[in-house]
């Protein structure tokens, strides 16, 4: 077999651990707080995938069977019933909801910016990015774009 891969009694082994569930519980919306067994704890909102995919349709609307869910057996994904399920890896993938002040400065620090560079990169205000340096919650859309500015300037460093 090339490639990483490699196969031995019926269990193909990639190199990669995937990613375990310990433990999982709904929030408001379409929320979970989910913790895998490395420890990490992290608040996602899979109502975006939950409306893209038309298996999940019966979860959109029904908070009561979309809080029914459970962690499977196998612990990598949770689960409601024998048709629909949630993979622990596309759960460990979806970026969490929670950005603090602290991350954002640390994010800034990482790419190297000033007030008015991180300002004009989001295109925001240099008062604004003062204020989430120190303890102005920080909307979505701006956790989100400062977490692509991020990731952009790691690949790019990959790739160099």
């Amino acid at each position: 077999m090339n490639g990483h891969a490699s196969m031995s009694d019926e269990i193909l082994d990639t190199g990669i651990d995937l990613p375990r569930i310990a433990s999982a519980e709904p929030l408001d919306g379409r929320k979970v707080r989910v913790t895998f067994d490395d420890g990490e704890t992290k608040v996602v909102d899979i109502a975006p995938a939950l409306a893209n995919r038309r298996i999940y349709m019966p979860l959109r609307d029904d908070d009561e069977l979309f809080r029914s869910f459970k962690v499977n057996e196998e612990r990598n994904a949770i689960e409601w019933n024998d048709d629909l399920d949630f993979s622990a890896l596309w759960l460990a993938e979806l970026p969490s909801t929670e950005f603090g002040n602290d991350e954002f400065c640390d994010a800034m620090e990482r790419l190297d910016m000033t007030l008015d560079g991180m300002a004009a990169a989001l295109e925001i205000s240099r008062r604004l990015v003062a204020e989430y340096k120190k303890d102005k919650p920080i909307p979505r859309h701006i956790a989100l774009a400062t977490r692509y500015l991020v990731e952009r300037k790691a690949r790019k460093n990959l790739a160099a």
